[in-house]
């Protein structure tokens, strides 16, 4: 097959990446940029482990070939942090025990990544509906909705934080 190079920018960062048509763009994210925080869980799009942000939206980076991200921009969860300083999400999943082994955590990481960067003051219904597609096996999933709900507040402290239940 034929090989394509493809220009991306990872964490705000430029790249240029040569890639073959089958490739996924996980694959990609963790065997030529080595960023290894993105997981290959199911490799069926079920867990949400490989979730990443492109173009501003969440996507299971296992179901996108590496060529159709040519000319985007991705967020991974190493671009979360800056200057070694965790983001207020990465902060609320440790103070709020929104994480057990760890390996579902980076695709939860994102996965309210985006969810917080849409709706800032979501509701336990809301939280839950766009988690749906990230599995954890370790925990139920209280935990990490009151992380999420936390992140809001640190997210947008001035913000009228209404509470909503379900």
């Amino acid at each position: 097959m034929m090989a394509s190079i493809i220009r991306i920018k990872v964490n705000g960062t430029k790249k240029r990446v040569e890639v073959e048509p089958r490739e996924l763009l996980v694959d990609v994210i963790r065997d030529k940029l080595g960023l290894v925080g993105t997981k290959v869980g199911c490799e069926t799009s079920n867990c949400g482990a490989c979730t990443v942000i492109v173009d501003g939206r969440a996507v299971k980076s296992c179901t996108m070939f590496a060529v159709q991200a040519d000319g985007k921009e991705i967020t991974t969860v190493e671009g979360l942090s800056k200057d070694g300083e965790l983001h207020p999400i990465q902060k609320a999943f440790v103070e709020k025990h929104g994480m057990q082994c760890g390996f579902c955590t980076s695709g939860m990481l994102m996965t309210a990544y985006w969810l917080l960067n849409n709706r800032r003051n979501p509701n336990d219904g809301e939280i839950k509906r766009h988690f749906s597609g990230n599995l954890c096996r370790c925990t139920g999933y209280q935990d990490i909705i009151e992380s999420v709900k936390h992140a809001s507040r640190l997210m947008y402290p001035k913000e009228e934080q209404i509470e909503v239940s379900q």
